[in-house]
This record gives C-alpha cells, sequence and structure tokens, in this order.
C-alpha cells in the first residue's frame, strides 16, 4: 500500500472518530436526562460545552504543544480525546459527564489543525486541496453515519454504549497512526510566530470568512427536519432518506472542491459561496414542492461542505511555515459558525417564519462571499492568485 495513502487513511480515520463525538449527545438527550436526573435543556449543555472547548481550547492547547514532535503529539491528542470519551461513559453525574466532553474537546480543534497540516506535508504543493478534503471527509462520514449509528445504539443500549464504543475506536485509530505516521521533530517556529501570523490581516479574514459563510449554512440545516416536515409535507421516513442523501452529496461536494482547489482556488471559492447564496435563497420557494424541494436540499448537501477545502486552503496560503494555531483557530471557526447560524435560525423560527430561514442564510453566504474578493482579491495579469508559493496581497 502506498505510505501517502496509508498516512492519510489513518488521519481521515481518527478525525471520523473525533468528529462522532460532537453532536453524539444531541441524539441522546432523553437518555442522559433520564439517567442524570436533568432535564433535556440542561442534558444540551452537553454539546455547548463541547462547542466551547474547542472554539477555545483547541487554540491553547495547540500553542502549548507548538514545539512537541509532530508525531507523538498526534498520538497523545487521540489518547486525551480517548480519557474524555472514557470519563463520559462512566460519569456518575452530569458535572462529570461535562467534564468528560470538555477533556475530549480540548483535543478536539488541535488534532484536527495539526492532522491538516501534516496532511498538506506529505503532498505536493499542487495537491493540498485534495490532501485537506480527504482528511476533511472523516467529519462528513462521521455526519452521515457516525453520529447517526451512535444514536441508534445508544437507544438499544443506552446513552453509555456510545462513548464506550467511541473510546474503543479512539484506540483503534491510535493503532492505525502508530506505525504509519512519519517521525517529524517540532517545528523551529516559536509561539509568538504563530500569534504573528494569526494576527495577519488575510488570515483573521479568511477565519471571519470560515465563521460567517459557514453559519448560513447552518441556519437552514439546523431546522431542516421540521422545514421538510412542516412546509414541504414529507413524512419523518422520507426526511431521514433525504438526509441521508444530503450526507452522501456533502461527502462527495467535499472531495470535488478538494480537486477543485488545487486547480483554482479562488474560482472555487468563490463559485461553491457563489452557489449557496442561490440554493438558500430558493429555499422558501422550492419547499413549495416536492420534486424542488427534494432538489435544494440535494444540491445544499454538495455545497454545504465544499467550503473546507478552499477555505482551510486559504488558511495554509497566508499561514506559510506557522500554520497551526490559524489552523486550529479557523477549526473553531467552523463550530462558531454552527452556533452562530443555529442561534439565528432559532430566532427565526420562534418568529414564525420557519420557511425563510432560507433568507438569512442565502445573506450570510453572501456576506462570505463578499469577505473572499478581500481575501483573494483580484489580481493584475501575469501574476498567479491560485498558487499558493506565491504570496498574495492583503
Amino acid at each position: 500500500m502506498d505510505k501517502t495513502f496509508a498516512r492519510l487513511a489513518a488521519l481521515c480515520a481518527s478525525v471520523f472518530v473525533v468528529g462522532t463525538s460532537e453532536y453524539l449527545v444531541a441524539g441522546l438527550l432523553p437518555e442522559v436526562g433520564a439517567d442524570l436526573e436533568v432535564s433535556q435543556g440542561t442534558a444540551g449543555q452537553a454539546v455547548t460545552a463541547y462547542a466551547l472547548g474547542v472554539v477555545i481550547g483547541g487554540p491553547v492547547v495547540t500553542m502549548l504543544t507548538a514545539r512537541l514532535p509532530r508525531k507523538g503529539l498526534a498520538i497523545g491528542l487521540m489518547l486525551l480525546f480517548a480519557a474524555g470519551s472514557a470519563v463520559s461513559a462512566l460519569a456518575p453525574t452530569f458535572t462529570v459527564l461535562l467534564a468528560g466532553r470538555v477533556v475530549s474537546s480540548l483535543s478536539h480543534a488541535a488534532f484536527l489543525a495539526l492532522a491538516l497540516v501534516m496532511a498538506t506535508g506529505l503532498v505536493d504543493e499542487d495537491k493540498t486541496g485534495s490532501a485537506i478534503a480527504t482528511v476533511a471527509s472523516g467529519f462528513t462520514v462521521a455526519t452521515l453515519l457516525g453520529v447517526p449509528l451512535g444514536s441508534l445504539l445508544g437507544h438499544a443500549a443506552g446513552w453509555r454504549a456510545p462513548f464506550w464504543v467511541l473510546t474503543a475506536l479512539t484506540l483503534v485509530a491510535i493503532a492505525l497512526l502508530a506505525p504509519v505516521l512519519p517521525r517529524q521533530q517540532a517545528p523551529a517556529t516559536r509561539p509568538r510566530d504563530e500569534i504573528g501570523v494569526m494576527l495577519q490581516k488575510p488570515v483573521l479574514l479568511a477565519v471571519a470568512t470560515t465563521a460567517v459563510g459557514f453559519s448560513g449554512v447552518a441556519v437552514v440545516y439546523t431546522y431542516i427536519t421540521p422545514l421538510l416536515t412542516r412546509v414541504a409535507d414529507f413524512s419523518p421516513t422520507a426526511v431521514s432518506a433525504l438526509l441521508l442523501a444530503y450526507g452522501a452529496g456533502s461527502f462527495l461536494g467535499n472531495l470535488i472542491a478538494g480537486r477543485l482547489t488545487d486547480k483554482a482556488m479562488s474560482q472555487t471559492v468563490r463559485g461553491v459561496f457563489g452557489g449557496l447564496t442561490g440554493v438558500l435563497a430558493a429555499i422558501p420557494l422550492a419547499v413549495a414542492w416536492q420534486p424542488t424541494a427534494v432538489l435544494a436540499v440535494l444540491v445544499l448537501g454538495l455545497l454545504a461542505t465544499a467550503t473546507i477545502a478552499p477555505l482551510q486552503g486559504l488558511i495554509m496560503r497566508h499561514a506559510g511555515a506557522a500554520p497551526n494555531l490559524a489552523t486550529a483557530v479557523n477549526v473553531g471557526a467552523f463550530n462558531l459558525g454552527v452556533a452562530a447560524g443555529s442561534a439565528l435560525g432559532g430566532l427565526i423560527v420562534a418568529a414564525g417564519a420557519l420557511r425563510f430561514t432560507g433568507l438569512a442564510g442565502a445573506a450570510l453566504s453572501l456576506l462570505g462571499l463578499a469577505l473572499t474578493y478581500l481575501v483573494l482579491p483580484r489580481t493584475r495579469t501575469g501574476e498567479h492568485p491560485d498558487n499558493p508559493a506565491v504570496p498574495t496581497a492583503a
């Protein structure tokens, strides 16, 4: 087996395990609440605690571990994740469950950032988009299979069972990583170098683009089930099938976008945001007729995660030799976008405008598109904006 393929596959499998954890509790709130004697609303804070750990703790852990050898760090972060999953599985109280979730979340952004940086180091410069998409596909598979299967297991065998399986899968992922990852010394960059890169205007703009653009998807996707059942009049079974198709589309769209990013980063990121703006704006009309509603869901699935490779490629381009902190912050920006979009969508739904969440999503995606012109400004003839090796102006 090709060494590069084996390494990318091991990183992808590890990202799948980590990605499954984030929303696992969301499908088990009744069981968690009943067992730990808290309300479902309180139980839902286990999702919030994890997200905050990713957004805040991820960059901190990345900075604290910046001078450690890369292979050992990857395995160490996965061990930390396994420990958090085991604590969650054993939790006698809700407070202990929160502690376990936070422990797991601390490795989430740091590991994903490390995995993305390591992946791009395994391939030639003109293949970095595909490498990013390959590793990130672990998250799309987690959404497609990991979270639903975890919820089914939790309903059948108790909410603790998925966390035990997650712990075991983490150890399997470590067993895959250990023999294939190359030994790499700690980067020569200092923490202040990482902070300096993070504070560059292009990097800050790229992170903002990630948060704003992805929140547009979250506004609609968070409430897509009631939208399809109450407005488009689909049955719950049909909605489940549509969501499965959405997840499959997301997996495919992510990989296609990775290949397109290798060829033309600027056009890819702008094309994705332009497409998202169009399909989100069309959703209020599309859900009036089931065939167009199906088409809108499928197109949204194809485009939703197609932002990952080009946006992370933007970060890699501007971060240069100190990409770890910027990448970790960008991972947090995706989570921040999900949280912000979900909150905005909740306000729209509470106001009785469920059908029109797409308009808010389209406005956010359009803002993301506008931001790309600041991150990737138009260049004069003879310049090469899509060559990562050529610096671009801010």
